[in-house]
């Protein structure tokens, strides 16, 4: 089945919620860290974001939500956050997918687009990097080595 691209609508937090702690039990392993934002994010807060008009975007295999992304713009800048793709779903290129949706979907004004991840995260940084984002900063915080990567808005 292919893929579909879309707007996330308050209807599916439920979901979002569901895929995005599947996506991140990797990660809070990979750091020993389970307070990890996307983990402990309630399902209120997803419903503000998609409320808030700010990108929010899904993918789905049929009517099954595999993957979501959702941006937070600020003037001139806007961050992604919490790209989650279903663990079944990984390396089908729903990421890559995502990450251009959410870009093409920055509101007008924003000229930069940014994200972090941690440094020990091999896979998102060469998804990140080979989609255009680049390095601009590397520091130690709570997780190990946060790197901030961005590129140019669409």
């Amino acid at each position: 089945m292919t893929v579909h691209i879309g707007p996330l609508g308050v209807e599916h937090a439920g979901e979002v919620l569901t895929v995005q702690k599947a996506a991140y039990v990797s990660e809070a392993k990979r750091y020993a860290m389970w307070e990890l934002p996307p983990l402990t994010e309630t399902l209120d807060e997803i419903r503000r974001h998609i409320e808030s008009g700010q990108p929010a975007i899904g993918a789905w295999d049929g009517h099954r939500l595999v993957g979501s992304v959702r941006g937070k713009a600020d003037g001139e800048r806007m961050e992604v956050a919490r790209l989650s793709v279903a663990p079944d779903m990984g390396g089908r290129g729903t990421g890559r997918r995502l990450l251009e949706a959410v870009t093409g979907a920055a509101p007008a004004g924003v000229r930069v687009v940014w994200l972090f991840t941690g440094g020990d995260s091999v896979q998102s940084l060469w998804l990140y990097e080979s989609a255009g984002f680049t390095r601009v900063d590397e520091r130690q915080d709570d997780f190990g080595i946060r790197v901030t990567l961005e590129k140019k808005a669409i």
